[in-house]
């Protein structure tokens, strides 16, 4: 006799695109597959860089530093797209939130291909605006299913 469990929450169904192979969908699985989610806390180690890119885009880079107690401080690369406009009031030494991917992007340099790993950020709030992180985080963390 087989025997099942049942989550207490209801799962999402999550639409997925075809790609040619057809795989079951498990709408119990913690962390669904292709999730790609970043949360950071830490503050901006030097002034935001803002620049336009060829096709108009605007671009904010931030160094973010990101210590947890003990350990040593982690330096995390940042990239925000096509930012909101208080991007423009973030300066060197900001307490901030990030919530976004990890990308690696690949580009011509000195005659050879380099690469840079950096977090795309959707949003970059103060750490002290705790009601819109929240707003924010909660719909992605019910995706993981937990």
């Amino acid at each position: 006799m087989a025997t099942t469990t049942q989550r207490s929450a209801t799962p999402t169904r999550r639409a997925r695109a075809s790609t040619g192979h057809e795989s079951t969908i498990d709408d119990t699985e913690l962390v669904p597959a292709g999730s790609n989610l970043v949360v950071l806390r830490g503050l901006i180690r030097r002034n935001p860089e803002f620049r336009v890119l060829p096709s108009g885009d605007e671009l904010v880079a931030l160094d973010l530093t990101v210590r947890d107690g003990e350990l040593p401080a982690e330096s995390v690369p940042v990239v925000w797209h096509n930012p909101a406009a208080a991007a423009a009031k973030l300066v060197e030494g900001d307490d901030v939130v990030v919530v976004g991917r990890v990308r690696r992007r690949f580009f011509r340099a000195g005659g050879s291909t380099a690469s840079r790993t950096e977090v795309h950020a959707d949003k970059v709030l103060s750490a002290r605006s705790e009601v819109r992180i929240r707003t924010l985080l909660e719909p992605r963390v019910e995706d993981l299913n937990l």
